[in-house]
């Protein structure tokens, strides 16, 4: 695809966060964009602002778990606007607290969207690329996919699940040379998510910083659209928390968990709430959640923690049985 004007992309998740930002910037390439969301209002909203930035807009209701309604989608789009040459799968929920006082339908509900939606979205568009025989799917995944994730253990099953999916749905389509698989690899976001996400530990959450413009995400998606690759990570933070996982995943397992473990301890109370896992929230219309300004005079030091964790924890790779102990001194006392 050498062009997105008149191009035909699929967004799921479109009302809010990444998947807005990656829809208005569609949009003001002259593409036809099909916004897929639970929040039928603000779907529309979003549709008409994609209108006066000079792209076709359409707005079809969808909850990505479905899979009849995913088929839906593919199909509405494809007849209403065209050929589809881009699929973008971005609907997610998140759940944090301990996994024992997280209910189990919450858990069941993370991998449903993050995962079987993702994987209804590629079944859903996988043959209309190939009867048109080119086709770009393009996976929002997350570097939850590369570091494990303490309270909020389904959302980290599903991201470690779907850079298996996406690196096993790859070389199944190897055969395929116009049809490309592209995951994107964020670090923490500026968006609603958070707002959005299901609370079980009783205590206010918030991202850590530096957290990221959604709109560099939706950037690098409309590359993505144009000169595909396998792969494109967003947030220099993500190749440390990698490398760390990489060399030494015991131990940043345990001290992820230990440094929640502080934050959870002088975090504000806040109610347990499931969020939008089962119905959508009034809450987190924009594309950003705010969080940008708020972590500002953070985020220095937080790139420089970053980087002397992840030399700290290469460095103590070899030393791991004390490291380890003293992160579950933490986690203890």
């Amino acid at each position: 695809m050498q062009r997105l004007s008149d191009a035909t992309i699929v967004i799921t998740g479109a009302s809010s966060g990444v998947g807005r930002a990656a829809a208005k910037t569609f949009a003001r390439s002259g593409a036809r964009v099909a916004l897929a969301a639970r929040r039928e209002e603000l779907l529309h909203n979003v549709a008409r602002e994609c209108e006066r930035l000079g792209g076709h807009a359409l707005a079809i209701p969808t909850d990505v778990t479905d899979a009849k309604a995913v088929r839906q989608l593919a199909d509405i789009a494809a007849d209403r606007l065209g050929p589809i040459r881009v699929w973008i799968n971005n609907a997610g929920v998140g759940a944090v607290g301990r996994y024992t006082e997280t209910p189990i339908e919450a858990h069941r509900r993370v991998i449903e969207t993050n995962l079987i939606g993702y994987m209804n979205g590629a079944h859903a568009v996988l043959p209309h690329f190939f009867a048109e025989r080119q086709g770009i799917l393009i996976n929002n995944i997350s570097v939850g996919a590369w570091a494990p994730a303490p309270f909020a253990v389904a959302y980290a099953a599903s991201k470690f699940g779907l850079a298996g999916f996406s690196e096993s749905l790859r070389a199944e389509l190897s055969g395929w040379p116009d049809i490309h698989i592209c995951d994107v690899f964020p670090f923490f976001l500026d968006t609603p998510g958070v707002q959005h996400g299901a609370n079980y530990t009783g205590r206010v959450l918030q991202p850590a910083p530096p957290v990221y413009d959604p709109q560099r995400v939706a950037d690098v998606m409309a590359r993505l659209a144009t000169r595909p690759k396998p792969r494109a990570v967003v947030g220099a933070p993500a190749f440390l928390v990698k490398l760390a996982h990489a060399a030494a995943p015991t131990i940043t397992g345990r001290i992820a968990a230990a440094l929640l473990e502080l934050y959870l301890r002088q975090a504000a109370p806040a109610p347990v709430t499931d969020g939008n896992l089962f119905a959508p929230v009034a809450v987190g219309d924009t594309s950003h959640g705010g969080w940008q300004k708020q972590n500002r005079p953070l985020v220095a030091g937080a790139l420089a923690a970053s980087g002397v964790g992840a030399l700290g924890v290469l460095w103590a790779a070899t030393r791991s049985k004390k490291i380890a102990l003293a992160a579950d001194r933490i986690i203890q006392n």
